[in-house]
């Protein structure tokens, strides 16, 4: 929202030949809005401005004039321009994106029985709601779509708000410690200071940033922040420790050849492989791994990443420490989400029903839509205009619901 009120600001302004750098305007929108969100977008070009576009989302690209493809996979894999040319050019090229974007999508057979248990929202009325109900079915995956604003959060946050078996995970960042990483998030980094301390000798505290082993000079941060007075702040990698964080005693301890900070810089597809005979920590890096967060490296501060990110690390915790029946509740869970990264999500969420657990996603992005048993799409419009449920049932039955906005987007999209 705070993006489309900054363009819309830019929309009415006189100047020209500026280059206008856009992140993923399409995160949280419906494909009615980001149809909106486009015209505005061009508009900004029409008027002689560069606009250059970060951007998963297939209805966004397909408006571009030129189009940058880069890969071929995720951190270390990547990197490379595997494409460059008009989006017709694309469809036609040997790259990841070109195989998401031609994907025929088709319908999931819905897995609800005669026997179905369920879930019942009874009279909902805060917010835009007006006065609902409705039915979702457990241990099975429902899709909650319609536009931004149509009352979709409000259904499903605020009606689970008080049910104890519920677990929302959201895109709201995680903080459990001080300069918090994927190591301490997810409660290995003792394990590997462990593994540190009884091959070198060194006591444990030795291996931590935050305790004995940090670097004295930047006090194990790696940078020095220098305050600016009408400018910001000014950061420059610590001389002492070369942003490494560590005391030049605790880089020379090695296992294997690596120091801690090699092991913090390894991605978590590398640190399984170092860490396979560790049975605690290879079962962390694995659950990482499935969620297709290999490309991360385990030292990685956790303020750099993206919603989507922060919510697969979440769910990573639950894979490791098992729970029984619960109801997961997912907020836009493909944001920034690559096409081609959305089956192994989808992997994870097949899981979690496996194993006897409830999946609702809040969510915009049509492959999923196609992947769900169950489906409700409220609206039609936004605050006011919407808090209805237009719809209740297999996604199926949507074709028919004429006041849905979500109908002619989902069903143009699928094959014959």
């Amino acid at each position: 929202e705070s993006q489309r009120i900054k363009l819309i600001r830019h929309l009415n302004s006189p100047l020209t030949d500026l280059v206008y750098i856009i992140d993923e305007p399409s995160v949280g929108l419906h494909p009615a809005d980001i149809e909106k969100i486009n015209e505005i977008m061009l508009n900004i070009r029409d008027k002689g401005n560069t606009v250059i576009i970060v951007e998963h989302d297939p209805d966004v690209i397909k408006i571009a004039d030129h189009v940058i493809d880069i890969g071929p996979g995720a951190g270390k894999h990547g990197g490379q321009i595997t494409f460059e040319g008009s989006y017709a050019q694309l469809k036609q090229s040997d790259t990841d994106t070109a195989r998401a974007l031609t994907r025929q999508h088709h319908l999931k057979q819905s897995a609800i029985r005669d026997n179905q248990a369920w879930l019942h929202l009874e009279h909902l009325q805060h917010n835009n709601l007006q006065d609902v109900s409705v039915a979702i079915p457990k241990n099975a995956q429902t899709v909650v779509t319609g536009v931004a604003g149509s009352g979709k959060s409000s259904l499903i946050k605020g009606g689970f708000a008080k049910h104890e078996d519920a677990i929302l995970i959201d895109q709201k960042g995680v903080h459990t410690s001080n300069r918090p990483n994927l190591l301490t998030y997810t409660g290995i980094f003792d394990d590997v200071r462990e593994f540190f301390s009884k091959a070198t000798g060194l006591k444990k505290s030795m291996f931590s940033y935050n305790s004995d082993g940090a670097c004295p000079n930047c006090n194990g941060k790696g940078v020095l922040k220098t305050e600016l007075a009408f400018m910001p702040d000014f950061s420059q990698v610590c001389e002492v420790c070369g942003g490494t964080r560590y005391r030049p005693e605790v880089l020379e301890a090695k296992v294997d050849g690596y120091s801690i900070a090699d092991v913090l810089a390894l991605t978590v597809e590398e640190g399984l492989s170092l860490f396979q005979t560790h049975d605690a920590i290879a079962q962390t890096l694995s659950a990482l791994q499935s969620t297709g967060l290999g490309y991360m490296t385990l030292g990685q501060s956790l303020d750099t990443l993206s919603g989507g990110e922060v919510q697969r690390l979440k769910l990573t915790r639950y894979m490791i420490e098992p729970v029984t029946e619960k109801i997961f509740i997912f907020d836009e869970p493909t944001t920034g989400l690559h096409e081609d990264d959305i089956p192994i999500l989808q992997a994870r969420f097949d899981q979690l029903i496996e194993e006897g657990h409830t999946v609702i996603l809040i969510e915009h992005n049509i492959t999923m839509m196609t992947r769900a048993d169950w489906l409700i799409d409220v609206g039609p419009g936004a605050g006011n205009q919407g808090g209805r449920i237009l719809y209740s049932g297999p996604p199926a039955g949507l074709k028919n619901v004429a006041e849905s906005r979500t109908a002619p987007h989902l069903f143009g999209s699928l094959s014959e």
